[in-house]
């Protein structure tokens, strides 16, 4: 679908550019245009039709109800005015920072704050680097109308010389993860980098303006009235069905949005809606009540994370984005340093040596506990009581060969030499062997071919007097 998509958009720019014969730069822009849309991978039908009919049966993708917030994380970095709210998967890191510069010529006693959101392609493929998206124009101008309109800032504390010099606050808001309902997260981001910044110190001496450092004199914190917060409802199938804290996928199917900014104390600092949908007043009215619970219980939660910070930089603890990652995981830095007292280790030491028991006495010769049993080791005599047998390999075949001659001889005198014997070298243990006879000096060498050695065992023969055993030696013989 994707294909498609965007084969259909060439299509439309060149039959425009045919058909009208537009300028250059008409067709560059609607190129940029039609480019821009192709970066979004449209939703199916089958997804768009899961998404409205889980909606309609009251059910979320990540297992919310309809009025539930994603768990919200702040983090404080470690200078003033810096840090990271996570949304559920929609990462926002806000830093604040100031100068000195000339006031406004219709307010020369108020400083200027001024609120930038940008919107990168590293948080989401839909954004372009270094081109202000219409979402992105919108944004911006829906956090200039909550923070500067509400005046929730005190820019008359801004001043330092009445038309002269004032503090500029600049707020700068980058989206790092992109999962839906940004102006949320900004908004969170960006309130609690404000109550979290400190501003240094300056001094007016006739015309001249000093501005301390932080290890001359203390920072001072902006003077903040109220904590505005947005709470954005999605609307689907024409103002049916409600859900507040849409992701990315939702926002994609919705109808319309509705985004509500009030602080705790139920005052409503702006309220916009988009869409083109029609609402009726029990609607809104009731997307204010529901606002007004969620904003008292994140501005509890902004103010606990302010005051957890400034505890840890009064204790001299470590604090930062790497302080704020759990431990025992993967992306720890650090583990917890667990003291161990070793003030009483001797004292415990030797009592554990006083109550143990004697070592048990060792008999230096080896001792046989039991029939059947013995004790192994280096120099110990077999004492498992059975003999020493040779093995396969060295087993001794007694095979004994005698000449004709002599035996006749002694068959004659019935006597009979032991040096008559003949020793046979055996090859192996296979059915035929070659055996070479060796015989006495003086006698003649035989070579006999032997098909079975048991065989030859069994052949009987006599032999008088002494007879001498030998042993068979196994030899290899090339022919």
């Amino acid at each position: 679908e994707r294909h498609r998509f965007k084969g259909f958009n060439f299509l439309v720019l060149v039959a425009l550019y045919r058909r009208y014969k537009w300028a250059t730069r008409h067709g560059f822009l609607i190129c940029r245009c039609l480019l821009f849309n192709m970066r979004e991978t449209p939703l199916s039908t089958c997804e768009k039709q899961f998404l409205l009919q889980a909606i309609a049966e009251k059910k979320r993708l990540d297992g919310r109800q309809t009025y539930d917030y994603r768990n919200i994380k702040i983090s404080f970095g470690t200078d003033y005015g810096c840090c990271i709210v996570e949304v559920g998967q929609t990462r926002v890191l806000g830093q604040v920072s100031c100068e000195l510069a000339l006031p406004k010529m219709n307010r020369p006693t108020e400083g200027v704050v001024h609120f930038n959101l940008e919107l990168s392609p590293m948080a989401s493929p839909v954004f372009e680097a270094g081109r202000n998206s219409e979402l992105c124009v919108k944004l911006n101008q829906l956090l200039e109308r909550c923070f500067r309109n509400s005046k929730c800032i005190d820019t008359e504390s801004l001043c330092v010389v009445s038309g002269e010099k004032v503090w500029h606050i600049r707020v700068d808001i980058h989206l790092l993860n992109h999962d839906g309902d940004i102006i949320d997260a900004a908004s969170i981001a960006a309130i609690a980098a404000l109550s979290h910044f400190r501003r240094p110190d300056a001094s007016v001496q006739g015309d001249e303006v000093t501005v301390y450092s932080l290890e001359e004199r203390d920072p001072i914190p902006l003077c903040i009235h109220h904590m505005p917060i947005c709470v954005s409802f999605a609307f689907f199938q024409q103002g049916k069905y409600l859900l507040v804290d849409p992701t990315e996928r939702e926002e994609r199917v919705k109808d319309g949005l509705l985004v509500v900014a009030m602080n705790k104390h139920r005052e409503i600092c702006i309220i916009q809606s988009s869409g083109g949908i029609m609402l009726f007043k029990d609607q809104v009215l009731k997307c204010c009540r529901i606002a007004s619970v969620k904003v008292a219980e994140i501005t509890e939660l902004i103010q606990k994370a302010l005051e957890n910070d400034i505890q840890a930089r009064k204790r001299g603890e470590k604090f930062g984005f790497a302080e704020s990652l759990p431990d025992q995981k993967i992306t720890a830095l650090k583990m917890d340093v667990t003291t161990i007292d070793t003030s009483d280790a001797e004292d415990t030491a030797r009592e554990v040596v006083e109550k143990a028991e004697p070592p048990m006495e060792v008999n230096s010769k080896p001792v046989v506990w039991a029939p059947g049993t013995v004790q192994i080791g280096e120099g110990i005599e077999n004492a498992w009581g059975i003999e020493d047998f040779p093995s396969d390999d060295e087993e001794e075949e007694e095979v004994i060969f005698i000449d004709e001659n002599k035996m006749d001889m002694a068959n004659t005198n019935g006597t009979s030499t032991g040096r008559n014997v003949l020793e046979v070298i055996s090859l192996s243990d296979s059915e035929e062997e070659d055996v070479m006879i060796l015989e006495p000096e003086g006698t003649e060498r035989k070579e006999k071919r032997l098909s079975n050695v048991n065989k030859q065992k069994d052949t009987p023969f006599k032999e008088s007097g002494k007879k001498k055993k030998t042993k068979t030696k196994k030899f290899h013989q090339s022919w």
